[in-house]
């Protein structure tokens, strides 16, 4: 039997992964993890964004339905929406319960990547 999964990265490209990174920490509450040549990497808990500069790509709020990138997991949903929200994330939705057990918000990056947040509904 293989070994469960320990965390999750996700990579992302972004036309300044500085810029970006500085969104991370400030809105979201992440930490500089790395900064190799080109790159930084932000990480809250298990979860980090590996951020990478490509400013001659395709912008990501160009993406449409493909700038969706992540489902991140947290313990208070509603804790971290009022958190994000005094901190000028751009929601897409607030806190809603959903039919697949979970209670979840929508964010969008300032470069235009969209996920979600979300946790287990109790019961």
């Amino acid at each position: 039997m293989m070994e469960a999964m320990r965390g999750s990265a996700h990579v992302l490209a972004v036309p300044d992964a500085e810029r970006t990174a500085r969104w991370w920490v400030e809105v979201m509450g992440f930490e500089i993890a790395g900064q190799p040549e080109g790159w930084v990497f932000v990480r809250s808990g298990k979860v980090t964004i590996m951020l990478g500069s490509c400013p001659d790509e395709i912008h990501p709020r160009d993406l449409g339905d493909h700038q969706y990138f992540g489902y991140l997991e947290v313990a208070d949903v509603d804790a971290w929406f009022d958190a994000v929200s005094s901190r000028g994330a751009d929601i897409l939705f607030p806190p809603a319960d959903r039919p697949w057990g979970m209670r979840e918000f929508g964010v969008r990056t300032p470069d235009g990547h969209r996920f979600m947040v979300g946790a287990t509904l109790a019961g």
